[in-house]
């Protein structure tokens, strides 16, 4: 079974369902219904409870047998911010200039479509090929590929590779493959301290001056000089709060959050022991809670990114650079199972009022993921 997919028909439909993480608004379901019409067949999946849920996911496969070859993304979209900012309805999908105006088009719906156009014109005569979409990369990640990525492995889905269509080209498309990513860690410090008058600090403990002397001694360090593949380790202050409205009291309580990208000469949770050590040893009682959102990977250049490197070259005649800078993507939870790389559409307007793609890059991309079909599965 086989049927012709227009990429800008199917990232159109896509984008009309306003998918703001964790809902879905019928975007999985216009996704199964392509997917099935051309042969594959599609499990989905719903989990969790709110806030951060129910999230809908979706996986999809055809062919049974190796070698298997996974595409993976996620259909959830960030909000549209101030619709005043936008020249066009954000999910109407306009196509204005040669450009697909709408939120999603950039990360990641288009490159959705373009990997389905793909995938119905180079189905494999042997191996597999799967779709693994989630809805709610966006947002905690909670219930999403985690689970989806444990429901694979628990029933023999797992790939031997997977590519993931978030926006990594820069200027051009094709100038970028991501492949590997820094690990983030956000961290919360709690200090307790004693209220009192300003004018008689004898009888308080202002738990601001504490507070300080740990985000000071923190910053103090230089968490390392980068290294071939990734850049120097980054601690950022991202919040600072007292919450007291009086000018004339000595707080009881402070608090600070910060984040570390880093790189993988370090791990969460070895970041989050050395700000531990670093707490108690300046303020006696201090609080500290962390969420680890990933570990820092690298998938080192090898057969596979070749492959997409090729596939580029061929197509659009670039010279891809292979990189792993900018945040985190779900290929950080994907690399337990598999190799994984990603690639997709210049992000320029990623996540901006007026989000768009040009349609020729639309089509161009259909064409590269086409051709690294083909060349996966010679």
């Amino acid at each position: 079974m086989s049927a012709v997919i227009d990429p800008l028909a199917l990232a159109r439909a896509l984008i009309h369902c306003p998918s703001i993480t964790p809902r879905d608004e019928g975007a999985q379901a216009v996704l199964a219904e392509a997917l099935e019409a051309i042969g594959f067949r599609v499990w989905r999946h719903m989990w969790g409870e709110a806030p951060d849920g129910p999230v809908h996911n979706l996986f999809a496969r055809i062919g049974t047998e190796g070698p298997h070859f996974a595409f993976a993304g996620h259909t959830d979209v960030v909000p549209v911010g101030s619709r005043e900012g936008w020249s066009v309805e954000p999910f109407a999908a306009e196509v204005r200039n040669g450009q697909l105006v709408g939120r999603g088009a950039a990360d990641m719906k288009g490159a959705i479509a373009a990997f389905v156009a793909a995938a119905a014109e180079n189905l494999p005569a042997r191996g597999s090929l799967s779709v693994v979409i989630t809805g709610d990369e966006e947002g905690p990640a909670t219930f999403g590929t985690k689970p989806l990525l444990d429901w694979m492995e628990a029933t023999g889905n797992v790939p031997d590779h997977c590519l993931v269509g978030e926006p990594t080209s820069r200027q051009r498309l094709g100038d970028m493959v991501k492949i590997g990513r820094r690990g983030s860690v956000n961290v919360w410090i709690r200090v307790q301290g004693a209220q009192g008058h300003v004018a008689y600090p004898h009888m308080a403990d202002n738990p601001v001056r504490h507070l300080v002397n740990i985000l000071h001694a923190l910053q103090a360090r230089e968490l390392d000089t980068g290294n071939a593949w990734f850049d120097p380790s980054n601690l950022e202050i991202t919040d600072m709060t007292v919450g007291n409205p009086a000018t004339n009291v000595i707080p009881a309580t402070a608090e600070a959050r910060i984040n570390i990208r880093f790189n993988d000469e370090h791990t969460g949770a070895g970041l989050v022991q050395w700000i531990e050590a670093v707490a108690a040893r300046e303020t006696a009682g201090a609080n500290v809670e962390a969420k680890i959102s990933g570990e820092a990977f690298l998938t080192a250049p090898g057969d596979f990114s070749a492959l997409l490197a090729n596939a580029i070259r061929t197509e659009t005649g670039i010279e891809t650079e292979f990189s792993t800078s900018g945040g985190t993507s779900d290929a950080r939870f994907i690399r337990r199972l598999c190799p994984v790389v990603e690639f997709g559409l210049p992000g320029l307007s990623m996540h901006k009022v007026d989000e768009h793609i040009a349609v020729d890059d639309l089509h161009a991309l259909t064409r590269i993921y086409g051709r690294i079909l083909r060349d996966y599965f010679a």
